[in-house]
């Protein structure tokens, strides 16, 4: 019987990774796991980035983006744009389970999340709005702060693969923005026969080399999660040089069907992540490539 392992990003994915151990310990699958660990980040109002307490676009609205996929049988469900729904990692997998499709967006999953008994919230704080306020950029600037996606990716006892991916987005984005953390196999993607993968950072150049798929495949080839992970990093290093520009901080993990466990990052990323096997949880720095 495999030891059930979780990964998950940043510092903060050590409350997602307690609260996805609790599930697998008590013998429940990788996907449900991956959610709850998701969720316990979105309910958490200090943290800037996820759910509940995330720094609003230019004009201040809060709008979440999510995915979800279960690696046994490759269902996903995704939802863009999300105003008002704390926990749309939840909502994401009830896309796939009460809907024939994988994406809803807007004022529809919204009207969604209702209709299947998601309570309406205000996803503003004092603390949120406060940092908002002092940090907002001018109309004319390009400036962004803040990116810091909450991926989960959980292997449970029967060694099947789950993941959650859920955000705020990038801070101060213009309103409509969508990044990679709701398109599956750029922000996640999960397969019990090849393994697990995604990434945080700028989603834009995640979206650009379909990042969470190309680590999936470089694992299903033969590479370990932790070469997979750094081949995705180089792939996005070299695209920004083909274009000229600064390479943005990108992150990715991965975790194949043996629970090995890979990360790495761009350079001045500062990227730490979450690993738990059992009870034991720690937090690790990943690589860094330049």
């Amino acid at each position: 019987m495999p030891e059930p392992v979780v990964i998950a990003t940043w510092p903060f994915g050590k409350i997602a990774a307690e609260a996805a151990s609790k599930l697998l310990l008590a013998g429940k699958p990788a996907i449900d796991a991956a959610v709850a660990g998701a969720q316990a980040v979105e309910d958490d109002g200090t943290t800037r980035s996820v759910g509940f307490g995330g720094i609003g676009n230019r004009i201040g609205t809060v709008s979440l983006d999510s995915c979800v996929m279960d690696g046994r049988t490759l269902d996903c469900g995704s939802v863009a744009g999300v105003e008002n729904i704390r926990h749309v990692a939840a909502l994401a997998k009830r896309v796939y389970e009460k809907t024939p499709h994988v994406m809803l967006v807007g004022e529809w999953a919204r009207i969604f999340a209702i209709q299947n008994g998601f309570p309406l919230d205000t996803l503003n704080t004092p603390g949120s709005v406060a940092d908002w306020e002092k940090n907002r950029p001018k109309p004319d600037e390009p400036h962004v702060l803040g990116h810091d996606t909450v991926t989960v990716l959980a292997q449970d006892m029967k060694g099947h693969l789950g993941g959650a991916c859920t955000t705020s987005g990038l801070a101060y984005k213009v309103p409509g923005r969508v990044g990679d953390s709701p398109i599956i196999g750029c922000g996640l993607y999960v397969d019990d026969t090849a393994g697990a993968a995604g990434g945080t950072g700028v989603g834009e150049e995640i979206i650009r080399v379909v990042g969470a798929m190309f680590i999936v495949e470089q694992m299903r080839a033969g590479k370990t999660p932790q070469e997979a992970t750094e081949a995705a990093i180089q792939r996005v290093i070299a695209n920004a040089g083909r274009r000229g520009v600064h390479v943005a901080s990108v992150c990715f993990l991965a975790l194949d069907p043996k629970g090995n466990v890979g990360a790495a990052c761009t350079k001045g990323s500062n990227f730490t992540y979450a690993v738990a096997r059992g009870a034991k949880i720690e937090l690790l720095k990943s690589k860094e490539l330049s």
